[in-house]
């Protein structure tokens, strides 16, 4: 009996360990902060919260989110919550919308520490529009459409986040006109909102989109396009009479979006892909004719590479189509642009509009084909977040497969982190480049030629989004395939380590993870932003991108050092202290406040940096050096 009982339970067991591997051990995840939003140019905070214009608009008033850079634009719009983009419509009616989300004008949560509330979000205020019973009169049928979207490219809002809209009375306060519930993805939805109250009726008229946002779900979205206000209209008035692009066309590279030059010269034939593809959309109730074409110049010299050709097409009314762009042949030369130079062809998509009413913004796209130091399947914007489910007492590891036409040398790599809350500058992996995969494209075992140790994640508030980690030795690798990723030790609270995802890649995302019993190909479609660094010295994100920045309110002494520091900060709170070394290493880590000493006594002589967070926002890194 004492035996039956054991094998039982060791059956149980076999079967629960079965059950585990079979089960999908990758996930999606929040990114829980915009990086597109953090150092750019922002409106000054009494321009975001003006309420009247000095003069106020006329009508009729439209706007298609195309053209207008990363905020709504001021000549139209108030305020500066939302995020135009071209990434988050799912199908959208015209390129570029406005995303409603439940982080700030920063990119950031509204609320990083409790996270399990709902509250109103983002908002998107017109700015006044003269509606003085002198211009126009409730007689004249004025209506206000736009177009609508739950979820689009990230997560869909939960049932009880909405979408509302308030409109201005004339007493000056705003009232709830419209609203909907948090749903799964939809396609584009038309709604029109008739403006007959004469409460309405004033000469600093306004209109305001409001959403409730669950805060654990801090990149759950809405989209917002096509918004028309104007009179002498009607409940079928649901037509724009408009010809544009609906999406970014797709990638000049047949399967990498950024190679280097010199492994793209040469090998052209392969690289490039066939054709390029664009939506294209008639917004009209007819059939329509129109031509489009492309050109493609190199940006630093003007070098024409293509001269337009314009192609006809006919478009069905309301008809979305896939129009193509057979792509060029023409290159420079490989020595014109240096063994390791930055080179970038800018290509030019347009259609010729119908008429001139015909909005314009959305008739031209201008895409850069980057050739640069780094390969690269994503676009650069992360939609999602992706990370490993992983068992508490088993590793998980993560590789991306990569391919070199000749032989070049890795010196780094670029990684795409999603915020977590709290933040997880604590959490360790390595960074491991591999010669092949056990049981992938028929390899005995794995064969790891490189090991960059004790890594720890950044939030990189910096131009280009990625953190750099430089390798402390460069890697030879030869032509073919190489795979780049990351082990995440047990145990170690690297579990849930999120990586970027974008979601807009087309085609295979050549990921590869191991949690439980060996490597699997991934399920998830996108890309995983992890770029290996070629060529060129890098410099790890580190230093010279974070150390000037936001650094003004804390210090560190005494500095030079010997035993110990202090960390001198304006208030009283509790933060996270990271110490790295020149490599962005971490070394130490753990929680300070202002005045308390921190031991400094294992670490050699040297330069070291210090980064500092709150779990809202990193205050920046400053340096010191150990005698």
């Amino acid at each position: 009996m004492k035996t039956g009982k054991y094998t039982s339970l060791l059956l149980l067991c076999i079967l629960a360990l079965l059950h585990f591997s079979v089960e999908a051990q990758e996930r999606e995840g929040h990114l829980m902060f915009n990086p597109n939003l953090m150092n750019v140019v922002k409106p000054k905070l009494p321009v975001k919260k003006t309420t009247a214009a000095a003069e106020p608009l006329s009508l009729p008033f439209f706007e298609d989110f195309t053209g207008t850079g990363i905020f709504p634009d001021s000549s139209r719009w108030a305020d500066f919550c939302t995020y135009v983009n071209n990434t988050m419509g799912n199908k959208p009616i015209s390129r570029g919308v406005v995303t409603f989300d439940a982080l700030d004008w920063k990119g950031l949560p509204y609320d990083s520490f409790n996270n399990a509330n709902f509250r109103y979000a983002d908002s998107l205020t017109s700015q006044p529009i003269n509606l003085s019973l002198d211009v126009v009169t409730p007689s004249d049928s004025v209506y206000l459409s736009f177009f609508y979207q739950p979820q689009g490219n990230g997560f869909y809002p939960l049932v009880q986040d909405s979408l509302m809209l308030f409109l201005k009375t004339r007493f000056g306060g705003y009232k709830k006109v419209w609203s909907v519930a948090g749903s799964t993805l939809k396609p584009f939805s038309q709604v029109m909102i008739p403006i007959s109250d004469s409460l309405y009726f004033d000469s600093f008229f306004q209109f305001r989109f409001i959403n409730i946002g669950a805060l654990s779900w801090a990149d759950a979205v809405w989209n917002v396009d096509y918004v028309r206000l104007g009179k002498n209209r009607n409940i079928f008035d649901t037509s724009v009479n408009d010809i544009g692009f609906t999406t970014q066309p797709t990638q000049f590279l047949n399967d990498y979006t950024s190679m280097p030059y010199r492994q793209f010269y040469g090998y052209s034939s392969a690289e490039r892909a066939v054709q390029q593809t664009c939506g294209l959309r008639n917004n009209y109730d007819i059939n329509q004719t129109t031509s489009h074409a492309y050109s493609g110049t190199v940006l630093k010299t003007g070098t024409i590479l293509k001269s337009p050709t314009l192609t006809g097409v006919t478009l069905n009314a309301k008809q979305t189509v896939q129009v193509n762009f057979p792509t060029y042949t023409s290159l420079i030369t490989l020595s014109s642009a240096g063994n390791y130079g930055r080179v970038v062809f800018r290509n030019k998509y347009f259609v010729q509009s119908i008429s001139t009413a015909d909005p314009v913004d959305n008739d031209t796209v201008v895409k850069d084909q980057i050739f640069d130091n780094y390969l690269a399947y994503d676009d650069g914007t992360a939609e999602k977040s992706y990370y490993l489910d992983l068992y508490p007492t088993l590793p998980g590891k993560l590789a991306i497969e990569y391919h070199l036409n000749k032989p070049d040398t890795m010196k780094g790599m670029a990684i795409y982190f999603g915020r977590q809350l709290p933040f997880a500058f604590s959490k360790q992996f390595d960074i491991k480049i591999y010669s092949s995969l056990a049981g992938i494209y028929g390899a005995p075992a794995d064969n790891v030629i490189y090991t960059e140790e004790a890594c720890t994640p950044g939030y990189a508030d910096t131009v280009n989004r990625f953190w750099i980690y430089k390798f402390s030795q460069s890697v030879p690798l030869p032509a073919g395939t190489f795979f780049a990723g990351t082990f995440q030790p047990a145990e170690s609270g690297s579990d849930s380590l999120y990586f970027g995802l974008d979601v807009n890649r087309v085609g295979s995302n050549h990921a590869f993870y191991n949690v439980f019993s060996g490597w699997v190909p991934s399920l998830f479609s996108g890309a995983i932003m992890i770029r290996p660094l070629l060529g060129q010295d890098v410099a790890g994100t580190g230093m010279d991108d974070l150390s000037v920045s936001n650094t003004t309110n804390w210090r560190i002494y005494p500095n030079p050092a010997s035993d110990q520091i202090t960390i001198e900060i304006p208030s009283d709170e509790r933060v996270t202290y990271t110490i790295l070394n020149v490599q962005g290493q971490k070394l130490l880590d753990g929680v300070t406040k202002r005045g308390q000493a921190i031991s400094t006594v294992g670490l050699p002589s040297g330069l070291y940096f210090v980064r500092l967070a709150d779990g809202i926002t990193t205050y920046g890194t400053q340096k010191f050096i150990k005698n």
